[in-house]
């Protein structure tokens, strides 16, 4: 595979360069035959994600990876004549008449990889938002989705050339090969110690990265929250791929008198969300058998300390139907608070105050994202101002991942740059600057031999 890897890069490479201008026709041409792909495929790449999972519904991929792509991809065909004209910029008295601007021009060869748990979303959403910006774009999806990731470079294969867009499919040597090609940049999404991996490799060739990382995003419900309505869209998100998500809430901070009341009030959203667990198609299981081990020595290490886990279901026979698991009493030193959980289990813990939110989200790595229910305007204000994370959702949990125009990405442990949107086009753009002198340029006035007409120029210039 390595050999053709290295090809499908040269033959990429060598078609950025010689064509490094991609007008606004063939963004849009290359777009719409991305978004006619999913439209006449949208149905079997379900089936594929379906497989690859053994239990996720149709109408959660639609909703989760397709219309989230269909919504980017729309926005950039909208917006793409904004995005690419050139910006002009306000040239200094010293330099007149001169004038300048930034040109917006393609990077080049983009890189993505891609993770397991949105397999549609994660892969193909970076790369239209490459293709957006004029690049060309090679894709590996990840070895533990192999029905998804075949079925997408088949049908990648038959819409474009493959100096345009390819897939390259592998196991963890064809990923490792991947990460070391000389890209013009690389996107990543995965975990915090895999983007390590994957930076490190970049660094070796001084290629520009976006790492699209995990952590442990902190929801914090404040004594001001209705639980009545903040209770199902925690569940909602927590649950939603059952927890295979990022931005999951990874667990929540609470006053120790609203324990009992918010865990009666989860289980009821659980009870209305997934009536039963096993058999339940609407209930997504864990990816395989690894997950499904990882998360019962987590569960094994928070009861061998002292917490109270809850169950909310029934699992399935062979435990890929993974029931929530609530667990109470948890506490930081617990394995499950050390690890991104990625799976259906919310710890929650005391947290009396706004200001105690503060110090314990400061005192560990920043987040992806965070998450706030309350109406205590001041409460809110406090923990926007001051803390640090990837981004944002108020009174929810997930949504602002949807919102086509925030740009979406991590900082410090949780990642860095941003895709979606503006931003996202921006992160794959180079933008060059560029000045055109006019024929009456002054700036000779400031050429040696220097005497007293420059020390005179001078005294003026540091007067302005």
């Amino acid at each position: 595979m390595t050999p053709s890897l290295h090809a499908l890069f040269d033959a990429q490479r060598h078609a950025s360069r010689a064509a490094p201008e991609v007008g606004l026709e063939l963004r849009r041409d290359r777009l719409q035959r991305l978004r006619a792909l999913l439209q006449q495929h949208g149905g079997a790449l379900a089936r594929a994600v379906q497989a690859d999972f053994g239990v996720r519904s149709a109408p959660l991929t639609e909703i989760a990876d397709m219309l989230l792509l269909r919504d980017g991809i729309a926005e950039a065909l909208r917006a793409l004549p904004r995005w690419m004209r050139p910006r002009p910029v306000r040239t200094p008295l010293t330099l007149q008449p001169a004038r300048a601007w930034v040109q917006r021009q393609p990077l080049g060869v983009v890189g993505v990889m891609a993770p397991w748990n949105y397999p549609l979303l994660l892969a193909l959403g970076p790369a239209a938002t490459a293709l957006a910006a004029g690049n060309r774009v090679m894709l590996k999806p990840s070895e533990r989705t192999p029905h998804t990731s075949a079925l997408m470079a088949e049908l990648v294969a038959q819409r474009f050339a493959a100096d345009e867009f390819c897939v390259v499919t592998g196991g963890v040597d064809v990923a490792a090969a991947f990460a070391a090609l000389p890209f013009d940049h690389l996107f990543f999404t995965g975990s915090t110690a895999v983007g390590r991996q994957v930076a490190a490799a970049a660094a070796a060739n001084l290629v520009p990265t976006t790492l699209e990382l995990g952590g442990k995003s902190p929801c914090v419900v404040d004594a001001s929250c209705r639980l009545a309505e903040a209770a199902p869209r925690i569940a909602h998100g927590k649950l939603l791929n059952a927890g295979q998500t990022c931005i999951a809430p990874d667990y929540v901070l609470a006053p120790a008198a609203l324990h009992a009341p918010l865990a009666e009030a989860l289980a009821q959203a659980v009870a209305r969300l997934f009536p039963t667990i096993a058999g339940n198609p609407d209930y997504t299981a864990l990816v395989d058998e690894r997950q499904a081990r990882r998360l019962a020595r987590l569960l094994a290490d928070a009861a061998g300390r002292g917490a109270d886990v809850r169950v909310l279901g029934q699992d399935s026979a062979d435990g890929r139907q993974m029931a929530p698991r609530l667990v109470l009493g948890a506490t930081p030193d617990m394995a499950l608070m050390q690890e991104e959980i990625f799976g259906p289990v919310l710890p929650v813990l005391a947290c009396e105050r706004a200001a105690d939110a503060v110090r314990f989200i400061n005192a560990r790595p920043r987040p992806l994202a965070l998450y706030w229910f309350g109406e205590d305007r001041a409460a809110r204000d406090l923990l926007l101002q001051q803390t640090t994370s990837g981004g944002v959702t108020l009174n929810d949990t997930l949504v602002h991942i949807a919102h086509p125009r925030l740009p979406f990405g991590g900082v410090g442990d949780s990642g860095w740059g941003v895709s979606h949107g503006e931003a996202g086009f921006l992160r794959f753009t180079h933008e060059k600057a560029v000045l055109r002198q006019s024929r009456w340029s002054l700036g000779g006035l400031l050429h040696p031999p220097y005497g007293p007409r420059t020390e005179r120029l001078l005294a003026l210039l540091r007067r302005g």
